[in-house]
């Protein structure tokens, strides 16, 4: 973990505001979507990438009813109904 040295308070509506050297060193811009983690009592922000619902893979993604799947979920489900694939 890096230390930046940077302090922000909280608002009255509980947000904060990322230094523009922290966004731009990120590539965070704006109206970028964050994911939000907690670990322990640390709050992590990430650069939200959509990826595989099954895996977490973010490669070879396919929409299917507003979720992403990737190419090799969709041939291991195939399978998995018994289906065969062609190569």
């Amino acid at each position: 973990m890096t230390d930046t040295g940077v302090v922000r308070k909280l608002d009255d509506l509980g947000r904060i505001t990322l230094p523009m050297e922290l966004r731009k060193n990120l590539d965070i811009t704006d109206r970028d979507a964050l994911h939000i983690y907690v670990e322990d009592r640390r709050i992590i922000l990430e650069k939200y990438a959509p990826c595989d619902i099954f895996t977490g893979s973010k490669e070879d993604l396919i929409e299917f009813h507003g979720k992403k799947v990737s190419k090799e979920s969709i041939k291991a489900l195939a399978k998995a109904a018994g289906m065969k694939i062609a190569k």
